[in-house]
């Protein structure tokens, strides 16, 4: 399986925009705070936070493509659970598939709730420092903030045997412990 610093050197040389590194730093986070709660392999689920969008910036031009040519990217790279769960993050894309695994479901709401989040501090004067997941709850209810963000795969946390509270708590708090590496250092 591929290491951390080999899939950070890949996420780079294959996605020059920083605001998709962030997102892909982010989601990891998310997916192994999610992993950690949920007693599944942290190594695993990260990496394929971390690589979820590799393709994005190849598929810019064809939709159609994201998530099944990053799988084909990293075939060899991460294990056949990972793989899948790369493809079907994006099957309202790709055709895919349906999500199945807790894998499938974590990816899809982990990287779906970090634009979320990310609109949500870039909006605050202390930017993730203090959120709450009572702030983040109002922001779902208002379709016109992050319109964006696909609602309904934001719930497929439900599929993980979490709630509201929970997920928005656990997403929240991997995005605080990154918070410099994203974009929101505020201590300056």
């Amino acid at each position: 399986m591929i290491t951390r610093e080999e899939a950070l050197k890949l996420l780079k040389d294959n996605m020059p925009e920083e605001n998709l590194i962030r997102h892909s730093l982010s989601t990891e986070a998310v997916l192994r705070e999610l992993a950690v709660r949920l007693n599944r392999d942290r190594e695993v689920w990260s990496l394929t936070g971390l690589l979820h969008d590799l393709d994005y910036s190849i598929t810019a031009q064809d939709h159609s493509r994201h998530g099944l040519k990053s799988s084909e990217m990293l075939h060899d790279k991460l294990p056949g659970e990972a793989l899948r769960a790369i493809q079907v993050h994006a099957t309202e894309m790709n055709n895919s598939g349906s999500p199945e695994t807790d894998l499938d479901f974590a990816l899809r709401c982990g990287e779906t709730v970090t634009g979320l989040i990310m609109a949500a501090g870039l909006i605050r004067p202390n930017g993730l420092e203090g959120m709450k997941p009572k702030s983040l709850k109002k922001k779902i209810k208002d379709k016109a903030f992050a319109a964006s963000v696909n609602r309904a795969t934001l719930r497929e946390y439900e599929n993980l045997g979490l709630d509201l509270d929970e997920f928005l708590t656990i997403s929240i708090g991997a995005m605080q412990s990154i918070s410099k590496n994203i974009g929101f250092d505020h201590s300056s």
